[in-house]
């Protein structure tokens, strides 16, 4: 498995399938880029300034709202997934 350093998150993207009024599927090229996820793996936590270690505020498991175009795509044993700060995540949904 993936071990994200600092205070960067790995997640496993969660797909929706968009379709139009009357059953209409979308093409790929023609969907919003997911911005949900579930937390798979955290890194320690990062520094502040004076280098004291922050912690994190997710945990794996979370399911994420993150900023659409944020992190870096990584296929690992042919799953996709995304590592980004967790700056980037805006929210947890309960």
């Amino acid at each position: 498995m993936l071990k994200p350093l600092g205070d960067r998150v790995v997640i496993e993207i969660i797909e929706t399938e968009q379709k139009m009024i009357g059953g209409i599927v979308l093409p790929d090229s023609a969907k919003e880029k997911p911005s949900e996820g579930i937390v798979v793996a955290t890194g320690a936590g990062g520094s502040l300034e004076n280098g004291t270690k922050t912690t994190l505020e997710t945990k794996v498991g979370d399911r994420i709202v993150f900023s659409k175009y944020s992190g870096t795509e990584v296929k690992y044993d042919d799953k996709e997934y995304l590592i980004l700060r967790e700056d980037d995540i805006l929210a947890i949904v309960e």
